[in-house]
């Protein structure tokens, strides 16, 4: 399999860095941490990373850490995160790649994250993608977030499949995202991945999940991009709730897609409720007492950030966008890999 599999890496969360030598240091970093999977890089067809100003001297470099040719494809500063993935998508050989993964430049997969995201394949190759899991650290923050940003909803199209994946964990079937891929949005910043996947689901097609393709998502740097990413969810609730609501309501409760904030702030306060029961059944070390009631406030209390978030969007406020209906910037947060 792997010498039929592209890896599409892009580096956009990458631009918050302070200077251009940190965004090289945090992307050679994670190149060599795929470099150490136990299927190494070199067994690969293809690797293809995007980016929008590396040096040759910095791309030699990283296909010297890699062990193996990388196809670097150049966007512009202002190319948004799933036009990136698109554009890595389309940079890659049919001929040669059947199956493409897709994975961020600001996450840490496990050892053997790329052996157990192709595996499913090894018993059924008509699958159409695998979705890994993916989380924050398994740290205090890092487990209550996690089950705000990173849940998977059982899908009843299969045994072992999931309603949704996240755009940084995930192999698709080359013919399957030909034809689907991320569309253009005008309505959200990050949720193009969720609406990709209620599109599947409508479709029939299944996203088997492989919950041992674990790779670890990173905190921004601070505070205040802290802050900036969970308004930036809660907008995306109000820009997803059209396609939720299209998906799982029933024609007399429609209206909540036109709902200006109320049917964003319900899907939030369903969210709360999915979050606090998913707390210590994500596959993370489990939080006990007083532990466990601190994650549930910083549940809480994030969850009323991204409610504010929603409802200000619902009120006709929201932040800049770029191509791709989102801020190309606010996910930028990163200065060098720790």
């Amino acid at each position: 399999m792997a010498s039929q599999t592209a890896l599409v890496l892009e580096t956009n969360n990458l631009r918050g860095g302070e200077s251009f030598e940190q965004v090289v240091s945090s992307l050679k970093r994670v190149t060599g941490l795929l470099a150490q999977q136990s299927i190494p890089l070199v067994a690969l067809a293809q690797i293809v990373i995007t980016h929008d100003g590396l040096d040759e001297p910095s791309c030699k470099v990283l296909e010297d850490i890699a062990g193996h040719q990388i196809d670097f494809v150049l966007i512009d500063s202002g190319t948004g995160y799933y036009h990136a993935k698109n554009a890595g998508f389309t940079a890659t050989d049919p001929e040669r790649c059947k199956w493409v993964v897709f994975a961020d430049a600001d996450c840490v997969p496990a050892a053997d994250w790329l052996a157990e995201l192709l595996f499913p394949f090894i018993e059924d190759d008509t699958l159409a993608a695998v979705a890994g899991r993916t989380s924050y650290a398994p740290n205090l923050a890092g487990t209550a977030l996690t089950t705000l940003d990173f849940m998977y909803f059982p899908s009843p199209l299969a045994e072992g499949a999931t309603r949704n994946f996240y755009a940084n964990n995930v192999v698709f079937r080359r013919d399957i995202f030909a034809e689907y891929h991320y569309q253009n949005l005008d309505s959200v910043y990050r949720a193009h991945c969720q609406v990709l996947g209620l599109q599947l689901q409508s479709q029939g097609i299944p996203l088997h999940y492989a919950a041992k393709a674990h790779t670890v998502h990173r905190f921004p740097d601070s505070l205040g991009d802290i802050l900036k990413l969970r308004w930036l969810r809660g907008q995306d609730t109000h820009g997803l709730t059209p396609f939720l609501v299209k998906s799982y309501m029933p024609a007399k409760l429609q209206w909540l897609s036109r709902s200006g904030p109320i049917g964003p702030l319900s899907v939030l306060f369903a969210r709360l409720g999915y979050s606090m029961r998913a707390l210590n059944h994500q596959n993370l070390p489990p939080l006990y007492g007083p532990r466990w009631l601190a994650a549930v406030l910083l549940i809480i209390c994030f969850s009323a950030l991204d409610m504010t978030g929603a409802l200000m969007r619902g009120l006709g406020l929201r932040l800049p966008r770029g191509k791709d209906g989102g801020d190309v910037q606010a996910l930028s947060y990163h200065g060098p890999s720790k």
